[in-house]
């Protein structure tokens, strides 16, 4: 497994292992297959598995907690995180203390490596139009993320109780690219990243998603990145495999992928390895995150890993179907997106 250093903290493999299929969130699988998948990725040389108390309501953290019994491998790192809205605005610090210490106790752990906002994060007074509940338990303002969320990740990391934080970057770009370029900043984001440029589901505005410019921006500034949604939740496979209504985002981007699958079949190739191979070498990704669900899935990222950065001229044809296409965001005050 090819090594690559995340951002300014230690090696880890070019493939992490998620938690989301180990919860069953990408469909189903036993709790037995999540950790057999599990065991084989730690063979296969992934060091970094990348969980949340979201992934299955606690299943992925249990799977963890089950496989190794507290005695986890030396080498291996782990992720948790914690989703913070206004409704939890009056407890912050605590919340987020309670969450990381309750994934210690299900993980079996002492410390965990790096501690993620699982919320969007947005300027004050910025209104989610697509929806607007979603501020109240999915979405930090930007004045509550450096007055009270980045003071309380300092203190849970001079505890010991993790080693380093970082942010999911699925929220509004701006906000998450002035945070990249902050102080204190994060030491890694999670950033979208597959052929079409879709957060699909995750996406609650309006405006360009802009994950590239986002990518670029950590890199600029020595933020780790964490690849996440190579497939675009199953939008980027040869079939969906789990039941979705025809408006669901995801869906309207399997439909949207039609040229893709049209292309990885004259390619010879199976959509999802196409996708993996495209992502796991765009430009400033340190690792992708897999959301594979057993082993089978695995061993073919795996595989699909092994084969190398994708064919120069298959990258061009994929590039020409313009699936990522977006308007760009228009620079505020003259300023770039950088």
């Amino acid at each position: 497994m090819e090594m690559r250093r995340l951002g300014n903290l230690w090696p880890v493999s070019a493939l992490t292992l998620g938690g989301g299929g180990l919860g069953q969130i990408w469909g189903e699988t036993s709790r037995d297959e999540a950790v057999a998948t599990l065991f084989e990725a730690v063979e296969c040389g992934i060091n970094l598995i990348d969980l949340a108390p979201l992934y299955g309501r606690g299943e992925a953290e249990s799977v963890a907690g089950e496989a190794f019994g507290g005695k986890w491998p030396s080498h291996l790192r782990v992720t948790t995180k914690c989703m913070i809205g206004e409704r939890h605005y009056a407890e912050i610090a605590a919340r987020l203390e309670k969450s990381v210490l309750r994934s210690l106790e299900t993980m079996r752990r002492e410390q965990v490596d790096i501690f993620f906002l699982h919320s969007n994060i947005c300027p004050d007074g910025y209104e989610y139009a697509l929806d607007p509940a979603y501020p109240n338990y999915g979405a930090v303002r930007e004045s509550v993320f450096f007055g009270e969320v980045v003071p309380t990740f300092e203190k849970l990391k001079a505890r010991g109780l993790i080693g380093a934080w970082g942010i999911t970057g699925t929220g509004l770009p701006r906000s998450i690219m002035e945070v990249l370029r902050g102080e204190p900043k994060p030491a890694v984001v999670q950033a979208v990243t597959n052929l079409m440029d879709s957060p699909g589901g995750m996406r609650r505005y309006e405006e360009p998603a802009e994950p590239r410019n986002i990518v670029r921006t950590a890199k600029n500034n020595d933020v780790g990145v964490m690849g996440i949604r190579a497939v675009q939740a199953g939008a980027l496979t040869a079939k969906i495999d789990r039941m979705l209504a025809p408006d669901d985002p995801e869906m309207r981007d399997y439909e949207k992928a039609a040229p893709f699958r049209k292309l990885a079949s004259e390619l010879g190739e199976d959509p999802a390895i196409l996708a993996h191979r495209y992502a796991l070498w765009m430009e400033g990704v340190d690792t992708l995150v897999l959301g594979v669900k057993n082993r089978d899935e695995l061993r073919a990222a795996v595989a699909a890993a092994a084969r190398g950065p994708l064919e120069q001229d298959a990258r061009k044809r994929i590039d020409a179907l313009r699936l990522n296409f977006q308007f760009p965001r228009i620079p505020i005050d003259g300023e770039g997106t950088l």
